[in-house]
Order: C-alpha cells, then sequence, then structure tokens
C-alpha cells in the first residue's frame, strides 16, 4: 500500500498536465491491476484489463527472442567458418546477437510508443495497450542488419496509417506489426528481400569480405580480452561456399534437392537458419502458441484452419508438379519459412480476425491456402502469409457479415 499510496501523490493534474497525466496513467496501469471486478449476477468475474491480456502474447514470444538472438550470432560466424557448433563461441554468438537486436527493439518501441502517447495526450485519454505486442512483435519479423532510419518510418507509417487512422487500438483492421514489415518490402526491398539481408554484420555476403565489427563490439573485446575469452576478430574473412540463401529461396530455385545439398532437416526445424530474427524455431513458436492456446488468448480455430489450409494447398501443388519448388513435399513446407510464427502470432490477432466461430474457419483456411500459394507459385517472393494474412484481414469482416446473416436466416426459419 505504500507503494501505492506513493503513486498517488505524484500523479500529475489531468487538466493542468494533460500529457503528464497520460505518462502516467500508461506505467500506473502497467505496474497495478484493476481493482473492481464484477461482483455479483452471472457475469464474467474477471479483473484482467487489456494491457495484462497483450503481456501474456508478448510473454509467449520470449523464447523466440533468446533463440533468434543468439542465432543471428551463430549464422554470423558461420559465414566466417569460426565456431560451427551450435555452442561453439557462445559468449560471441549472444553478443552479436543482442547488438544487432536490441537498437531494433529499442527504436521500434520508442518510435511506435512516442505515437501511441503523443494520440492519447491528444485524444484526452489513457494510453492504449496495442503496441505492447507489435512493438514485441516487429523486432521478431526483420532482418537484422535492417538500417534503423528504415525500420523507424515504417513503423510510423503502420501505427499513423495503419492503426491511428482508424482510431486507435481495437479499431484497425490490418495487422499493425505486418503492416510495418510490408512497408519495409514494397518501398525498401531490398532491405528485407534477397540472400544479403538474413545473415548480419557483412556489407556484402561474397567470399573475402571481412565483419563490419562497430564500437560496441570493441567494448565488449576489452572485457572478453581481460576474461581472456576469445574476441570478435575483424581480420576474420567470409569462407568460400558460404550462401546467406533461406531454404525457401533455394527451393524457390532447384526444389527440395537444392534445399538438402545445404540445409539438414533437423537445422530447418530447430532454427539453426538464415531468417528473420524470431521465424525460425520451429519448437518454439509451437511452445508459444500452446502458450495463447492454454490462456486463452488465441483461437485454435483459426490455427487448425490455418494448417489444413495450407496443407490443402500443398497437396495440390504436389500433384500439379509443373516446377520444382511444387515438387517440394507437402511436410517439408513447414520446415522451411515462417508459417508457424505467421499460425501462432499473427494470424490470430483477435482485432483484426474473424469474429465468429464459423467465420474462424473460413479465415484460416484462407490464409494457409492462398499464403501456400504466394509462396511457391509468386517467383519474386518465395513466401505468402504476409500478404495472406492482409489480404484476409481485409476481408475478414465481410466473413463475419456472411456468416451471422446465415445465422439469422436460419433461426428464422426454425421460427
Amino acid at each position: 500500500m505504500g507503494l501505492l499510496n506513493f503513486f498517488k501523490k505524484i500523479e500529475p493534474d489531468k487538466k493542468k498536465r494533460p500529457f503528464l497525466h497520460t505518462l502516467f496513467d500508461g506505467f500506473f496501469t502497467i505496474a497495478y491491476s484493476p481493482n473492481s471486478v464484477t461482483s455479483n449476477g452471472v457475469h464474467v468475474r474477471d479483473g484482467m484489463d487489456l494491457k495484462r491480456t497483450m503481456i501474456h502474447v508478448v510473454l509467449a514470444m520470449q523464447l523466440c527472442y533468446l533463440f533468434g538472438t543468439y542465432n543471428v550470432g551463430h549464422q554470423h560466424f558461420l559465414a566466417l567458418g569460426e565456431y560451427p557448433g551450435f555452442l561453439e563461441g557462445f559468449h560471441l554468438k549472444l553478443v552479436h546477437g543482442l547488438i544487432k537486436l536490441l537498437p531494433i527493439f529499442i527504436v521500434a518501441n520508442v518510435v511506435g510508443l512516442a505515437i501511441e502517447f503523443y494520440f492519447a495526450y491528444k485524444k484526452g485519454h489513457g494510453i492504449e495497450e496495442g503496441f505492447l505486442v507489435s512493438g514485441a512483435l516487429i523486432p521478431l519479423i526483420m532482418p537484422p542488419d535492417i538500417p534503423m532510419w528504415i525500420l523507424a518510418l515504417s513503423v510510423i507509417f503502420a501505427v499513423v496509417i495503419g492503426k491511428e487512422a482508424f482510431g486507435g487500438t481495437g479499431m484497425n483492421i490490418w495487422n499493425v506489426a505486418l503492416l510495418s514489415r510490408v512497408f519495409v518490402f514494397f518501398a525498401y526491398p531490398t532491405t528485407i528481400a534477397g540472400d544479403e539481408v538474413w545473415v548480419s554484420g557483412f556489407e556484402k555476403i561474397s567470399a573475402g569480405n571481412n565483419p563490419e565489427y562497430g564500437w560496441a563490439h570493441g567494448l565488449f573485446n576489452k572485457l572478453f580480452e581481460w576474461a581472456d575469452l576469445a574476441s570478435f576478430n575483424s581480420a576474420s574473412a567470409i569462407v568460400d561456399g558460404f550462401t546467406g540463401a533461406t531454404p525457401l529461396a533455394l527451393a524457390s530455385k532447384g526444389g527440395w534437392g537444392a534445399v538438402t545439398d545445404v540445409y539438414t532437416t533437423a537445422q530447418m526445424w530447430w532454427g539453426a537458419i538464415p531468417g528473420s530474427i524470431g521465424e525460425t524455431s520451429k519448437p518454439l513458436i509451437i511452445i508459444g502458441a500452446l502458450i495463447l492456446l492454454a490462456t486463452g488468448i488465441a483461437s485454435w480455430r483459426i490455427m487448425l484452419s490455418m494448417l489444413l489450409g495450407a496443407i490443402t494447398m500443398a497437396w495440390l501443388l504436389n500433384a500439379w508438379g509443373a516446377t520444382p519448388f511444387m515438387e517440394v513435399p507437402w511436410q517439408y513446407q513447414f520446415y522451411m519459412g515462417s508459417f508457424f510464427f505467421a499460425m501462432a502470432f499473427m494470424a490470430t490477432d483477435p482485432v483484426t480476425a474473424s469474429s465468429t466461430n464459423t467465420g474462424k474457419w473460413i479465415y484460416g483456411f484462407l490464409i494457409g491456402f492462398i499464403g501456400m500459394i504466394v509462396r511457391v507459385i509468386n517467383p519474386a517472393y518465395p513466401e505468402g502469409w504476409m500478404l495472406a494474412i492482409l489480404f484476409l484481414n481485409t476481408f475478414a469482416p465481410l466473413i463475419d457479415h456472411y456468416v451471422i446473416e446465415s445465422n439469422m436466416k436460419k433461426r428464422l426459419q426454425n421460427a
């Protein structure tokens, strides 16, 4: 109670200092849960507010953050031909990953929250909670070397155009994190597509190129030398034969054989491959998905129907077999790319997904079905979940409309 009383004493006046009060309210409601619950009747007795719902989603992503950070460093040293074992050079890989990830996380959240704070102040209400999840998702779906100014522009676009223009949290029709990524994809495609962007710390991925280490690496080098540990070596160079290509890029050009010439199925499943920071480790993403299902935050109908839609389309493409990519065995499509991450954390967004139970089945199935078409048939973009989810975000209200209309007709007939 002492701390609560202290917070109450320092609370700024809402009329005299509206901006400071908005900031205070945002931090106060993160620290304390609501002090009222439904106390009688048949209503749900629950004091959990939107911030705590969002925090559960953020917590479900933490394994992806831990693995993704380390894998950024692992891919960097594989390019140099150093510490090929996954746990070899542990301190160097972890530190390099942190040096790459922390600026992305800070920029995404500072820019996004600054916009949220400003709009909350202008509207005269408390800070909205939606960016807690978007701010955690955006770093996980970006390449590790994305320029910070491009990242900042993408966040501004996503929050202002994709969210605040529609009225703020709960009003947006598209997933905010995916809007940030799609902005980069269409405005600055060379920073988020191709074989050059998924391995960090190099100007160009070609044999003989030296790594680009900055002041942060130098600072840690002093610590490592003091502790008699291996340090970052700017004289190292990319080894002959290394490719920064993802399994999807290889499959789109040469089919499953081209993929297995470079990566094992175990590497792809566990995630020791190039890719967006948080998308590579399938088991850890599935654990996050199970957490969301256990807490009742995500819809199992959307997840299951999306899986069924993707399997159905993969079977049809296998039967067609017009290109090497179409001939990839359907089950191995799930070893590549970001299907599980999109299924767990993107398609299940409760604001932009269908709300009716029947609508969720249709919505999820079409994402899986269309996403697999875009992945395999579109020659310019060997992945499809971002575009498929945004496309179905657009049609989610229409799907719910016809589901409700159908239910009303059935009930009228029964009446």
